[in-house]
């Protein structure tokens, strides 16, 4: 089952994709966020849930796009409350890329880069069992979901001379009740990076992430297939300037799903009740790898079947904040 979230004259709802061009709204007040509490509470699967408050009512897909009525496929009534994280260095790549990465991968340990000795370890212990988890990857807390953009609605980006890069990804989200935290579902990510910052000086790896990002615009409800084939895209001016296909799901990745989830969880700030966390398990792909330099007005789509709908974003830059001064203590 695939839903979506639209913004509805009663509100804030979920719908399921029927096909296509059809979707159905879900009579449920709240939307995904509240659907899930409510489905943990009750101790029965979402999709049980949903199935049990479909309406009749029925939604021209394309309208609801047009209308800019569709929001990213989960979120949280107090933006606050949404955490978007991610983690890297987590696939294998191509099968290109592949081969390059096992020669440095046996390449011997004093010649190796931090990245390459971080994606060995993945490789070493990548199917963890639930008593002795995998070593930890790369991560990354990008902000509060602010910094989250719907489909169709602009990246904005800081004006200057370095170019942002594009990485086609796969976000989990996750609601956290009382007990522990439930996965509610998987959807299409673009986490939006620096890489000219992080190439400078890898230690601003993190200054590199706080950038705005997107996801949706369908969320996947249930099993994530283990081998995913999409395609990544930059449209400019209406014509595909750059364009590369990408391998995702465990059996191309380093790392299983639930070693990422546990080491991302095993922080007890990232267990507080009530909570909702969208994180980005990685991509092999990235523009800035192959000198691509975005501009203003780009569009950025990131496609995968298996996950619904494209997702597209065009791109802004804004004007740079200049020197912020806190204006001293209270």
């Amino acid at each position: 089952m695939k839903i979506v979230q639209i913004r509805h004259s009663r509100g804030v709802r979920a719908a399921v994709v029927e096909s296509r061009d059809q979707l159905r709204l879900v009579d449920f007040d709240g939307g995904t966020y509240a659907l899930a509490q409510a489905a943990i509470a009750a101790g029965v699967p979402l999709a049980e849930l949903i199935g049990r408050h479909r309406s009749h009512e029925l939604l021209d897909y394309k309208q609801v796009i047009d209308r800019q009525q569709l929001l990213p496929p989960i979120t949280h009534p107090d933006p606050a409350r949404c955490l978007v994280s991610g983690t890297g260095l987590t696939h294998l790549g191509s099968a290109s890329t592949r081969a390059e990465m096992h020669a440095q991968v046996s390449a011997k340990a004093s010649e190796q880069t931090d990245s390459m000795r971080m994606f060995q370890l993945g490789l070493e212990g990548a199917s963890p069992g639930p008593a002795s988890p995998a070593p930890s990857p790369s991560g990354s807390t990008r902000a509060m979901a602010t910094s989250s953009s719907r489909r169709r609605h602009h990246c904005r980006y800081r004006h200057s001379p370095r170019m942002p890069a594009k990485n086609p990804s796969w976000s989990g989200s996750t609601s956290m009740p009382l007990t522990a935290p439930w996965r509610v579902g998987f959807a299409i990510g673009n986490e939006f990076s620096d890489h000219v910052t992080e190439r400078a000086n890898y230690l601003w790896l993190a200054h590199s992430k706080l950038r705005a990002c997107s996801y949706g615009p369908e969320l996947l409800i249930g099993d994530l297939p283990a081998h995913l084939e999409g395609e990544s895209r930059i449209v400019r001016d209406g014509e595909v300037v750059w364009r590369k296909p990408f391998l995702t799901g465990e059996e191309n990745m380093a790392h299983s799903i639930a070693n990422l989830e546990h080491h991302h969880f095993k922080y007890p700030q990232f267990r507080r009740p009530g909570d909702l966390h969208v994180h980005y398990f990685g991509t092999a792909t990235l523009s800035f790898a192959d000198g691509v330099k975005t501009r203003d007005g780009d569009r950025f789509e990131i496609e995968l079947p298996s996950l619904g709908r494209a997702l597209r974003n065009p791109l802004r830059f804004a004007e740079a904040p200049g020197s912020v001064a806190v204006a001293g203590v209270l």
